[in-house]
């Protein structure tokens, strides 16, 4: 099996450290789920739609989506615009992680389905609420 395979949380960070408090987060509030970070929309977009090197993965959708907004190559904004045109994609749950502000975040990302914008470090009632709300507690 891939390490790819079976990802029931995407994790699209390109800060390593934030990366590591989201998944500490995450396994502190009792989530075992498989976890897939990813560095960059662009590559989480292959994950998504099995291009490039995730060609032979899995055909299962993650749950939840926990996505920064700004990273190199494809930045949240884009990622979300690409995700929120494919109907297999469409009903992905989403999270925004961002260290702004709610009024800093660009208005083309408010209006994308995004569940949920936490702020970095996340608090872990708001992630415990949001993995529920994708079916994964």
């Amino acid at each position: 099996m891939k390490e790819w395979d079976n990802v029931e949380i995407l994790l699209v960070e390109d800060n390593l450290s934030d990366a590591e408090l989201t998944v500490r987060a995450l396994r502190g509030i009792g989530v075992t789920q498989k976890v897939l970070r990813l560095a960059d929309g662009a590559e989480a977009l292959d994950f998504l739609f099995r291009k490039a090197r995730f060609a032979e993965r899995d055909h299962v959708l993650p749950k939840l989506i926990l996505l920064d907004l700004k990273m190199p190559r494809v930045g949240g904004i884009e990622f979300l615009q690409r995700l929120r045109e494919d109907s297999a994609t469409v009903n992905i749950a989403v999270a925004i992680l961002t260290s702004y502000a709610l009024e800093k975040i660009p208005l083309e990302g408010q209006a994308l389905d995004v569940h949920e914008y936490l702020l970095k470090p996340v608090n872990p009632e708001k992630l415990v609420a949001l993995v529920k709300f994708a079916g994964l507690l």
